[in-house]
C-alpha cells in the first residue's frame, strides 16, 4: 500500500473497529430491511430533487400539504431521538412523571397553535419565526433570535446523531463515530437535495415505521410483566414504593418523587413556558405547519398532530417503565442502568440505551431489523428537521438580509443546500457534547430552558400587547437568554446549593432544575421588555396588522359544518385529556 494512503486507512480502521460485542446478531433479512429504508431515503430526496427548483419550495415545501400530512410532519419532527431514546430512559430514571412532557407539556400548546397563533403565522407569510419578530420587533431581534435558534438546531441535531450511535453500539457494537458519519451522510443527501418537502415525506414515512416496529415491545413487555397490574406490582417490590407510578398525587412536595419537582414546576415550568415555547416558537414544529395549502389546513394541523401525540407514551414511556422490572443481566438478576456520565464495567449500560435493549429482548429475526429501522428512521428524521430548519433560518435571517440581498433565487437555494451540509458538519462536533449529559433529555431541556423560554415572552407579548416596543422586544430576549445560561453556570460550577434557596429546590434533580430555570428566565424576558416598553416609543396601532390581537382583520373562511372544524375536535381532545390525567393521577 502506498505511504500517502496510509492516514486514510488508518482513520478507516478506527472509525469502523467495533467497539463492544454486540448484544445480538442480524439475519439476513434484517439488514435487508434496514438496507431497504436507506435506500427509500435517498431515492425520496433524488426524486422530489426535481420539485425544489424555487426557495418557496426548497424552505416551505410549496406551502401544498394537506392538513393530515402536515399533522403527521408537525408531531413527526418531534418524534425523533427525544421520543424514543429519551423519554424512554427518563421513565426509567424518573417514572410515570415522564409522561407529563407529552400531555400537560405538549397537548395545550399544540391546541393553542392551531386555535390562536397560526393565523398571525401564515398570513404574514413568514418563512420563520425569527421572521415574524423582524415584523414585530424590527431587524435587530430576528438577528439575535435566528443565532439562538440556529445554535439550538445544530445542538438538537447532536442529540439526534449521538442517539443512532448509542443504538449502534448497543444493538450492533458498532463504533460510535462510525454510526455518526453514516447517519450525517445520510442526512445531508436527502435534506440537501428535497429540502423541507423531503424531510417532510421521510417524517410521514417515519411515522408508520416507529409505529410498525415498536409496538411490539410494549405489548410482549406487558405479557410478560403480566398487564399493567403485574407491572405496578412489580415496580413497587423492585423500588419499595409507588412513587414512580403517579402523575400527580407525588408532586405536592419536593422530596416525594423521583425527579425532585413540585407540582408548580410542572404546570408553570413545563406545561407553560417549556411547552407553549417549544410548540408554538420553535421553527423546527412550526414550519412543518406553515407550509399546509391554506389557513384552514394550517389551523387543522396540530390539532390532528396532538391526538397522535396522546398516544405516543405507549410506545415510549411503557418500555421505560418495563424496563424497571424485565431487563436482566445473564445470570438472572437486574439490570441497573445509570447515567451516561456514571458507566462502569458493572454497570455497561445507560438510562439512554433501554428501548433498544428491549428491542434485543423481544424481537426476532426480522422484526428487529423493522424495529432498528424504525429507531433510524425516527433519528434520521430529527436530524433532518433540525438541520432544514437551520437551513431556513441561516438563509432567510442571516444570509440573505446581511450578506447578500439581491441575489437571484436559485442562488438562495444553493446556499441552502450548501448550510444543510454546513450544519450537518456543526452537529457530527455537538454529538459529542451530550456524551457528557447523564440523561438525552436532562440535556434536551437545559437547551429549551436557555433559548425556548425567553422566547416565548417575547412572542406572546408581541402577538397580544400593542404597546411592546422593538427595544422592549430585544432586551428581554437577550436579557432572558443571558439568564437562563447563567443560571445553568452558576449551578454547574459553584454547586447546587449555592443557588438553591434563590432559585431551586434543594431537592430538585436536573430535569427539575430545567423547568424553575425556563421559568425564571421567562418571568425575566416579560419584565425586561415590559419595562423597556414603557420607556420607549411604541410602533402606531396602523403598523400592527396581521401581527398583533386587536389590530389585525384575521381572514374568514367559508362556513362548515362544526364537526369538521378545528374547535370541536380540539374541545373533544382536552376532554380526553383531562380524563386521562384524572385516570392516571
Amino acid at each position: 500500500m502506498s505511504h500517502a494512503f496510509a492516514p486514510a486507512a488508518a482513520l478507516i480502521a478506527v472509525l469502523a473497529a467495533p467497539v463492544q460485542h454486540s448484544l445480538v446478531r442480524l439475519s439476513a433479512v434484517d439488514a435487508a430491511v434496514i438496507a431497504i429504508y436507506f435506500a427509500i431515503v435517498i431515492f425520496i430526496g433524488f426524486h422530489l430533487k426535481g420539485a425544489t427548483d424555487t426557495s418557496e419550495q426548497f424552505f416551505m415545501a410549496g406551502r401544498e400539504m394537506t392538513a393530515w400530512i402536515a399533522g403527521l410532519s408537525f408531531v413527526s419532527a418531534n418524534l425523533g431521538a427525544l421520543e424514543l431514546m429519551g423519554w424512554a430512559g427518563s421513565a426509567y430514571q424518573y417514572g410515570i412523571l415522564a409522561l407529563h412532557w407529552y400531555w400537560i407539556g405538549a397537548i395545550p400548546a399544540m391546541l393553542f397553535l392551531g386555535l390562536v397563533m397560526m393565523p398571525f403565522y401564515y398570513v404574514s407569510k413568514t418563512h420563520s419565526v425569527p421572521g415574524y419578530l423582524k415584523l414585530r420587533f424590527g431587524e435587530s431581534s430576528r438577528v439575535l433570535a435566528a443565532l439562538s435558534f440556529a445554535t439550538e438546531m445544530i445542538l438538537m441535531s447532536g442529540v439526534n446523531m449521538f442517539s443512532m450511535a448509542v443504538v449502534m453500539k448497543v444493538v450492533l457494537g458498532w463504533n460510535m463515530t462510525f454510526s455518526i458519519f453514516m447517519s450525517s451522510l445520510a442526512v445531508a443527501v436527502y435534506v440537501a437535495l428535497g429540502g423541507l418537502r423531503s424531510a417532510i415525506f421521510n417524517e410521514v414515512l417515519q411515522f408508520c415505521l416507529i409505529w410498525g416496529g415498536a409496538l411490539l415491545v410494549p405489548i410482549l413487555g406487558l405479557v410478560e410483566a403480566g398487564g399493567f397490574e403485574g407491572l405496578k406490582r412489580q415496580i413497587i417490590q423492585h423500588l419499595g414504593n409507588a412513587d414512580y407510578l403517579h402523575l400527580w398525587t407525588t408532586t405536592a412536595h419536593f422530596r416525594d418523587n423521583p425527579m425532585g419537582v413540585h407540582w408548580t414546576g410542572i404546570v408553570f415550568g413545563l406545561g407553560f413556558v417549556i411547552s407553549f415555547g417549544y410548540w408554538t416558537t420553535d421553527f423546527l414544529v412550526v414550519q412543518r405547519v406553515l407550509s399546509a395549502h391554506n389557513l384552514r389546513a394550517a389551523q387543522m394541523a396540530p390539532v390532528i398532530g396532538s391526538f397522535f401525540k396522546m398516544a405516543v407514551p405507549f410506545i415510549v414511556i411503557l418500555p421505560g417503565l418495563l424496563g424497571l422490572v424485565v431487563l436482566r443481566n445473564p445470570d438472572g438478576s437486574l439490570m441497573h442502568l445509570v447515567g451516561q456520565n456514571q458507566l462502569t464495567a458493572a454497570n455497561p449500560h445507560s438510562y439512554n440505551e433501554v428501548l433498544p435493549l428491549m428491542m434485543v429482548r423481544y424481537l426476532g429475526p426480522g422484526l428487529l431489523g423493522l424495529g432498528i429501522t424504525a429507531l433510524l428512521a425516527g433519528f434520521m428524521s430529527g436530524m433532518a428537521g433540525n438541520v432544514s430548519a437551520f437551513a431556513t433560518v441561516w438563509t432567510y435571517d442571516i444570509y440573505r438580509p446581511h450578506i447578500r440581498k439581491n441575489a437571484t433565487d436559485s442562488h438562495y437555494v444553493a446556499v441552502g443546500r450548501w448550510a444543510t451540509v454546513l450544519g450537518v458538519m456543526v452537529s457530527i462536533c455537538a454529538a459529542y457534547l451530550v456524551m457528557h449529559a447523564a440523561g438525552i433529555m436532562d440535556y434536551v431541556q437545559a437547551l429549551f430552558s436557555f433559548f425556548i423560554a425567553p422566547l416565548l415572552g417575547v412572542i406572546l407579548l408581541g402577538m397580544f400587547w400593542k404597546r411592546a416596543t422593538a427595544a422592549g422586544g430585544f432586551w428581554g430576549l437577550l436579557i432572558g437568554i443571558l439568564t437562563s445560561v447563567s443560571l445553568f453556570v452558576w449551578v454547574k460550577f459553584a454547586g447546587q446549593s449555592a443557588l438553591s434557596r434563590v432559585a431551586f429546590s434543594p431537592d430538585a434533580k436536573p430535569m427539575a432544575e430545567n423547568l424553575y430555570r425556563a421559568l425564571w428566565s421567562w418571568s425575566v424576558s416579560v419584565l425586561v421588555t415590559v419595562v423597556v416598553s414603557f420607556f420607549t416609543q411604541p410602533r402606531p396601532v396602523e403598523e400592527l396588522n396581521g401581527l398583533v390581537y386587536g389590530a389585525t382583520q384575521l381572514p374568514r373562511e367559508a362556513p362548515i359544518a362544526f364537526y369538521k372544524t378545528h374547535w370541536f375536535w380540539a374541545a373533544v381532545l382536552g376532554v380526553i385529556f383531562i380524563v386521562a390525567n384524572i385516570l392516571f393521577r
